[in-house]
């Protein structure tokens, strides 16, 4: 079984950037995929760090991950 900490440290950045990129460049339900993706890592992150945040950054990460899928939605009707 392959662990998160077993990856190499420059893995993670390099793939949520490309299939940021390629989510707000590739019209319809390809781009909408890929900004899922992107926002389900977030809300990963946003739920592992949820119980010490104060209401402020539980906010913005909330409004973070619903951006992005906003975004996709919008991607996936083009």
């Amino acid at each position: 079984m392959l662990l998160l900490h077993q990856l190499p440290v420059w893995l993670i950045p390099v793939v949520l950037t490309a299939l940021l990129v390629a989510g707000l460049a590739v019209p319809g339900w390809i781009g909408a995929v890929a900004l899922v993706l992107v926002a389900a890592f977030l809300g990963w992150l946003a739920g592992v760090s949820w119980p010490r945040l104060a209401p402020g950054g539980r906010l913005l990460r909330v409004a973070a991950v619903a951006s992005v899928l906003a975004v996709a939605v919008i991607q996936a009707l083009r």
